[in-house]
């Protein structure tokens, strides 16, 4: 397998950031639905420190792809797609880049205009705050990351939904070029000769 990408289909460095940050995006949704309902505890303040350091991993593992994409390029659309098609993936794949950015920008802002004590990144490192408390701030920030959060999953939505339509309706390699090769092929057209 390639680590860089190629004309074809997407490499392996860029198939581990993206499922790897798909995961990650999935755990701290998972864990923000549910840290709320938690009761004030030593667990609680574990929980809600391991979100915001996931969080700031996924802003990280996104700038990483970023500039992996820029250096290792993209891959040709697959050949047939409608242009149509071409600039609604592109224009869904740069929204949803922009939403993994700022999730997580929103909540450290949420958190350090909240007044919190700072947290230590996965124990290792303090995180510094990005605003002085500011109540008003925190509340919007803390509204800005819920939305920007359903916002998202209606995107992976239909990401996801676009790839397994690909995959089981058109038949084609859009799906199988995003993981590493011989894991899932293309099932032949019907129509095909």
């Amino acid at each position: 397998m390639s680590l860089k990408n190629t004309a074809d289909r997407w490499g392996g460095i860029s198939q581990l950031l993206h499922w790897t940050i798909a995961v990650l995006i999935l755990a701290i949704g998972v864990v923000g639905l549910v840290m709320g309902e938690l009761p004030r505890s030593p667990k609680w303040f574990w929980v809600y420190t391991m979100h915001k350091s996931l969080g700031l991993a996924v802003l990280a593992l996104v700038l990483a792809r970023l500039g992996w994409r820029v250096y290792a390029g993209a891959p040709a659309p697959v050949p047939g797609t409608p242009r149509w098609q071409e600039k609604v993936a592109s224009a869904t794949h740069g929204a949803m880049y922009l939403l993994i950015l700022a999730l997580p920008l929103s909540g450290w802002l949420y958190d350090s205009a909240s007044g919190l004590r700072p947290f230590r990144w996965f124990g290792l490192a303090e995180v510094p705050k990005l605003s002085p408390p500011n109540k008003p701030l925190a509340g919007f920030m803390h509204e800005a990351h819920e939305l920007l959060f359903w916002v998202l999953i209606v995107l992976v939505i239909a990401h996801a939904g676009a790839a397994l339509w690909h995959h089981l309706v058109q038949r084609d390699a859009t799906l199988a070029r995003m993981l590493p090769r011989g894991w899932l092929s293309p099932s032949p057209r019907e129509d095909a000769p």
